[in-house]
């Protein structure tokens, strides 16, 4: 290269340098800096302890008419705002207290849009703001991530737009990661020395979710499904988009846009404490939410309803639902589910004559239990007004809306739609099929949870959900919000006797690693998968299961390494529980009970039998008086668990 030309590109680059603005965010604690910058284009980086953590990432939405918000913008106006407050929320999925603390910066621009970031102690985010008279559309938007290393990533991969987002994880890296590589939201990110990862959105209204693509070098690039065009629907419940529109969304001109945040966390199991997810939702829309209750169900499409020891003949009838309420109400569970096979698909209000409905939700007021139904999410919409009114009217509880697997503008808006309509009737919701978590579970609490995870249901028919899978989990798609990963398998296997048989699952892993579930997964409305009859032949592990709560005052991670292994202890009350849980390598810890106030305290804890490793059902249950001085040893088998309940003597 000659000298000429290496001036004239040293001359550019410092041209560039010096028309660009900088500004500068730290988070309250100052480990956090956020650089933005405001040049030809508008870009940000990411310091954390002083190390880079995010290199130069451009953000820019291009609107219809070649407008473009970020090009060549100019700033007309700075504003800064610091928060440091409690939140009491109204469901407590972490905590009954949630601190909300963190710095602002708001940068208004002369082309109609506000770009604002926002810096915590454990993340950052930031969102645009658009202030146009009338309805915009949004051609797309840019989001490019760079890092300024090879990055490890736990690579939720994906296929293609038409997603439930029920992934399995890659371990790879960003160099490895092309263009062709589609994944979901939250991404996992592990940057060696420096701090994990978590990427992913909230306050997601009226414009499509956020994917990523990889990317030559160490990046990635936001993708978002366009709006859908021309569509197909085969059966009762699959959509597809066969064409799409040349935009991601039309949409108001004056509105705020989804959160972007990236979650930081110094300790592997600071990623499931971080609530930032929540607090960049909008807050909640339900005027009085106190009908809202939380609680566990029992659930028969997994066990496929085979239960025995009775006199009726088992399946999708009256007498069995009676039976499942029996279960319930015997064991202080709060629901039922109704699942698929209650309805005549494609009329929800032509139910099937083995079911009396009349019969069975009159039988639930007196035994106190309540029943959700399963429903097509596209046959709730064909008849939405007058099924919701039905379901009011028999005295249901909630919903499981399922299959919708897109998550567009318009199956965006479909989420808020349903979420809205059921508050109205007093219904909670469970979304299945769906996309992960985003924001609308503050808005609306009534949705207690959803899937758009891997969990349990695989057992069925694949050989991936493995106790390393159940371990990542934690640490990144519950990150985002509660998960229904439907735990509770009371059939268990070790890696060389597991077999997936879809009308009698077992689980991968021991009685003691399912049992942990409960203390580790997050769902304000959590299933039993298993069936009663296979319950009620396990007095011991019902005595836990029907007092371990879904809903926490206080949470704590004790240890944890991201695949390898948790424990975690969360308080209810005056009570703590302690759920402990381990890939195929068997594992030692120690359980420092320093968290605990001063007194005696009887725990009562399920530990993996001796022969675990060989015959996965094993566990004992072991009753012992403790302290806040005591340190336990714990030894898990392979694929094991370890859980625990503790109260107080005095």
């Amino acid at each position: 290269m000659n000298k000429k030309l290496i001036c004239l590109l040293s001359l550019c680059l410092f041209i560039g340098v010096t028309y660009a603005k900088e500004y500068k965010l730290q988070s309250p604690d100052k480990k956090t800096i956020i650089t933005v910058q405001a040049g030809k284009e508008l870009s940000f980086t990411v310091k954390h302890n002083q190390s880079l953590l995010i290199d130069t990432t451009f953000i820019a939405m291009e609107l219809e008419g070649g407008r473009i918000l970020g090009e060549n913008p100019v700033v007309r106006k700075k504003s800064t705002n610091n928060v440091n407050r409690e939140i009491k929320p109204e469901i407590c999925e972490k905590n009954k207290i949630i601190t909300e603390n963190y710095k602002e910066l708001k940068l208004s621009f002369e082309q109609n849009f506000d770009l604002v970031f926002r810096a915590y102690n454990n993340g950052i985010a930031y969102r645009f703001e658009t202030r146009f008279p009338d309805e915009i559309t949004v051609k797309s938007e840019t989001s490019s991530f760079n890092f300024p290393g090879n990055n490890l990533v736990y690579w939720p991969r994906e296929r293609s737009f038409h997603s439930n987002n029920q992934v399995y994880y890659d371990f790879s890296s960003l160099g490895e990661l092309s263009s062709r590589d589609l994944g979901s939201l939250p991404v996992l990110m592990d940057t060696g020395d420096g701090p994990k990862l978590v990427i992913g959105e909230s306050n997601l209204e009226d414009y499509p979710g956020m994917w990523f693509n990889g990317a030559e070098g160490n990046s990635l690039h936001a993708s978002f499904p366009a709006y859908p065009d021309k569509t197909e629907q085969v059966g009762d419940r699959d959509v597809f988009v066969k064409t799409r529109k040349n935009f991601i969304a039309k949409t108001k001109g004056t509105r705020t846009f989804p959160w972007r945040y990236v979650a930081i966390a110094d300790k592997d199991g600071d990623l499931i404490t971080n609530q930032i997810s929540w607090l960049l939702a909008d807050t909640c829309e339900i005027k009085d939410p106190s009908w809202i209750k939380p609680g566990k169900v029992a659930w028969d499409w997994w066990n496929a309803n085979n239960v025995y020891g009775v006199d009726f003949r088992a399946g999708v009838n009256t007498e069995t639902y009676k039976y499942y309420i029996d279960f319930a109400a015997e064991y202080g569970l709060e629901y039922i589910i109704m699942d698929e096979g209650w309805y005549e698909l494609g009329d929800l209000l032509k139910i099937v004559p083995e079911i009396d409905m009349e019969e069975l939700t009159n039988y639930t007021k007196e035994k106190g239990v309540g029943i959700i139904l399963w429903v097509v999410w596209k046959t709730l919409d064909d008849q939405l007004q007058e099924a919701m009114d039905q379901f009011q009217k028999w005295g249901i509880k909630g919903i499981k809306v399922d299959f919708m697997d897109k998550d567009d503008q318009w199956m965006v808006n479909y989420y808020h739609k349903i979420a809205k309509e059921a508050a109205k009737r007093k219904l909670l919701v469970d979304f299945h099929g769906s996309y992960k978590p985003a924001g609308i579970r503050r808005k609306y609490p009534n949705v207690l949870t959803r899937e758009g995870v891997n969990g349990g249901e695989q057992d069925k028919w694949s050989m991936r959900q493995t106790p390393e899978h159940n371990l990542i989990l934690p640490f990144s798609r519950m990150v985002a919000g509660p998960m229904d990963y439907t735990p509770g398998a009371m059939n268990n296997a070790q890696k060389k006797n597991f077999k997936p048989i879809f009308n009698r699952p077992m689980s991968m892993g021991t009685r003691c690693h399912q049992l942990a579930m409960y203390v580790a997964y997050e769902s304000p409305l959590q299933m039993l998968c298993d069936n009663p009859s296979n319950y009620r032949k396990e007095p011991e592990c019902m005595e836990f299961l029907s007092a371990v709560p879904t809903v926490w005052d206080e949470t704590k991670v004790l240890d944890a390494k991201i695949s390898d292994y948790l424990l975690i202890a969360r308080r209810k009350g005056k009570d703590w529980y302690i759920g402990a849980m381990t890939d195929w390598d068997k594992r030692e810890l120690t359980v420092d009970l320093s968290f605990l106030k001063k007194g005696n305290y009887k725990m009562v804890l399920y530990q993996d039998g001796i022969n675990a490793d060989r015959c996965a059902i094993d566990y004992k249950k072991v009753i012992e008086e403790v302290s806040f001085k005591d340190k336990k040893i714990i030894h898990l088998a392979p694929g094991g668990g370890w859980v625990a309940k503790i109260s107080p003597l005095n």
